[in-house]
């Protein structure tokens, strides 16, 4: 299911977009605590990109900035807080959340766990690895994810969706390596730093419907960032 997983069937219907530009706000607000000028802040250039390339409307996009930067009344003040734990059948989840409340959001995440098993922190990040991972997409058919992955810096890549690749790389080095992929053919249309699962379980049937259902629950949170699950 890939590094991070997404929650299948979703519509393109206006709710589902608030959520995404919902997202996208709270990741902008943080993103902008370090400077309200994405040329001079990488990690917030990269969030208004994806923004972009969601459609997000440019008002809501400003505005996310001026409120993450402070230089507007009112802002809320959001919290990353991550929970580990297991899903249905042992499957290890690393949940992300921004938060205004961090009580309102472990009490929900707890009662949304009952189906599976809320762990302590370690209690599954040792199975993950924490890296960047560089969506890109290729300018033409002559371009060589492999030359562009030894160029760029990546450590490694993989297919995509919808002919795209991934690119895996040291936290460290993610900016690096999205600035440099456009030199070797490709675009980028997504950056952000996650966890990668060693070990993924392989399911089917219903044990793998019952932790779709449970990652769904999850997903539908209005607190939930991301979730990164060891699934194959």
């Amino acid at each position: 299911m890939g590094a991070q997983w997404k929650a299948k069937h979703k519509e393109a219907a206006a709710n589902a977009k608030g959520r995404v530009f919902g997202k996208l706000s709270k990741e902008i607000m943080i993103a902008a605590r370090n400077g309200a000028d994405p040329d001079m802040n990488p990690r917030l250039r990269l969030v208004v990109e994806q923004a972009k390339k969601a459609s997000m409307p440019r008002d809501t996009l400003e505005r996310a900035i001026k409120k993450g930067a402070g230089l507007l009344d009112g802002g809320a003040s959001f919290e990353r807080v991550v929970y580990e734990g297991f899903a249905p059948h042992r499957v290890p989840v690393i949940v992300e959340c921004l938060t205004d409340n961090v009580n309102r959001t472990v009490a929900e995440i707890r009662v949304l766990f009952r189906k599976g098993q809320l762990g302590t922190s370690g209690s599954v990040a040792w199975d993950f690895d924490y890296l960047g991972m560089v969506e890109a997409t290729p300018d033409s058919a002559d371009a060589d994810p492999e030359l562009a992955a030894i160029e760029a810096g990546a450590q490694d890549f993989e297919p995509a969706e919808e002919g795209a690749t991934l690119f895996l790389t040291e936290a460290t080095d993610m900016d690096a390596v999205c600035r440099a992929l456009p030199e070797f053919g490709f675009s980028v249309a997504s950056a952000k730093l996650g966890y990668r699962a060693k070990n993924p379980v392989s399911l089917s049937g219903a044990e793998l419907e019952e932790v779709e259902a449970f990652l769904d629950a999850l997903d539908g949170n209005d607190d939930v960032q991301n979730l990164y699950v060891g699934l194959a």
